[in-house]
This record gives C-alpha cells, sequence and structure tokens, in this order.
C-alpha cells in the first residue's frame, strides 16, 4: 500500500510542478493601447493599390522633434516602439518607383531640406536598431513642409488617392502609391 500512496504523492507532486512551469512560461500578450505610444493602422489605396500601415504614435511633450528627438541625416523607425510597417498585396508604385507586394519596414531619415522614405525588407524588428541598408527595397525622396498647425501626437493619414502623409510636431512629409 505504501508503495501505491508513494507512487500517487510522486505522479501529484510531478503534475503540480509541471502544471505550474507551464502556467509561468505562458505569457499574456501585452496590452499595446497602454504604452505611452499607442499603436495605430493606417489603410489606404484601394484595389490593386490597396495598403497597411501600421506604426505607434508617440508625442511631442514639448519636445524639438526633428533635429532634436529626432536627429537630422540619421535613420528613424518613423514612430515608436516597433519599426512601422508597410504592407501592399500587389506591386505598386511609390512616387513612381517600383515596389514589389510584401511587408516593410517604413523608416525615414529626415533632414531640413528633404525626407528619405525607406522601405526595407526586414519588417520585424524593434525600432531602427538593427536596420541594415542592404536590405533596403526602395528609398524615395521627399520635401517635407509646414504644418498649419503644430502635431502633438504622429500621424500617418493617407486619402483615397494614395497619399500617405506623415506629421508630427510642425513638419509633414508625403508620397504617393499608384499602380
Amino acid at each position: 500500500m505504501r508503495t501505491r500512496t508513494s507512487h500517487f504523492l510522486l505522479w501529484l507532486l510531478a503534475l503540480v510542478f509541471f502544471a505550474g512551469n507551464a502556467q509561468a512560461q505562458t505569457k499574456m500578450p501585452e496590452d499595446k493601447s497602454k504604452r505611452p505610444s499607442p499603436p495605430a493602422t493606417v489603410t489606404g489605396g484601394t484595389g490593386a493599390t490597396a495598403f497597411t500601415i501600421e506604426y505607434s504614435r508617440p508625442s511631442a511633450k514639448g519636445r524639438t522633434v526633428f533635429g532634436g528627438l529626432v536627429p537630422y541625416g540619421k535613420v528613424w523607425r518613423t514612430g515608436a516602439n516597433e519599426a512601422t510597417t508597410f504592407e501592399v498585396k500587389q506591386a505598386v508604385k511609390i512616387n513612381g518607383q517600383a515596389l514589389p507586394a510584401g511587408k516593410y519596414a517604413l523608416f525615414t531619415i529626415p533632414t531640413e531640406q528633404e525626407w528619405t522614405i525607406v522601405f526595407n525588407k526586414t519588417a520585424a524588428q524593434w525600432g531602427s536598431f538593427k536596420y541594415d541598408q542592404a536590405q533596403d527595397a526602395l528609398r524615395v525622396t521627399v520635401k517635407p513642409t509646414k504644418t498649419s498647425t503644430p502635431v502633438e501626437q504622429f500621424t500617418i493619414t493617407s486619402d483615397k488617392a494614395g497619399t500617405v502623409t506623415m506629421a508630427w510636431e510642425n513638419a509633414q512629409a508625403s508620397f504617393k502609391v499608384t499602380k
């Protein structure tokens, strides 16, 4: 009888140990909406030019953004947290230049005179810390303009014609998605 009881107790102890260990390893997904820079999704274009942009929205909080928080001439993740992504199901043109179907990290390199918009093949990455220029699928250069009013929280918008506008603080830059 003792052997059966001992085996049962050992089996029960092992079950409790493994169940507790498995539960400790199960991590609940993070609620990204509670981050200081919450996530946002933009969809644009229609039909063959449909695209989706996923990004996080940092706030200026009185800081100088371009040329300060976002240094001129450096690769920026175009938002906060994970790299911003741009996804198209079919090949499109960005400001007249071909971009194959796929999911890309969307980076920018802002300067006072122009912004370089970068579509990088490594979509899943944190920020731009491991940015590799060799993975760029496309780069286009655009001219930034001043916003009519200050933009506190980084915002990406799109219109039905496929024009994507990125605005923050007192600057904005746009590119066009076409077939």
